[in-house]
């Protein structure tokens, strides 16, 4: 499938890399389809990139690389709606920002997928052990150390 993005022009992805969240991302109801789009050979960071939108983009990552510790449970209805049969067949995503030096993760919303039919849902923990601005990764280490490699 080819997808028109404002950030990498006309792009070729795999139909299996499409997400649909059929309730949308909050703030963006109207916007249910995505593709996951990894542009370097790392695998830590990905594009969430609007189907049908060229100027709507997300950073995501999985918080478990950044923290081991993180959960997010999967309720009966949450597994009903993304058709899951067994938590273990779930991804788990979060959306980033840039605040300051720092990129950090929404750990309070985070994103359930199902790998097996690309159903996505965001969701709100009621847990306050996370935040939305949760730091990941300070920019200005991660430049200084592409410019001595």
């Amino acid at each position: 499938m080819e997808i028109v993005t404002s950030r990498f022009g006309t792009v070729d992805v795999d139909d299996q890399r499409v997400i649909s969240f059929e309730k949308g991302l909050l703030g963006f109801p109207g916007h249910t389809q995505f593709a996951l789009i990894q542009t370097s050979e790392e695998n830590y960071f990905f594009w969430l990139q609007s189907v049908d939108d060229p100027n709507l983009a997300f950073v995501v990552t999985d918080p478990s690389i950044f923290f081991k510790d993180y959960e997010v449970p999967v309720r009966d209805e949450m597994a009903d709606e993304l058709e899951l049969a067994d938590v273990s067949g779930a991804q788990v995503f979060v959306i980033c920002n840039k605040v300051g030096d720092w990129l950090t993760g929404n750990l309070l919303g985070p994103l359930v997928v199902n790998v097996a039919n690309r159903r996505g849902i965001q969701t709100v923990l009621t847990e306050k052990k996370w935040g939305t601005r949760q730091p990941l990764i300070r920019l200005s280490q991660e430049a200084n150390l592409a410019r001595s490699a």
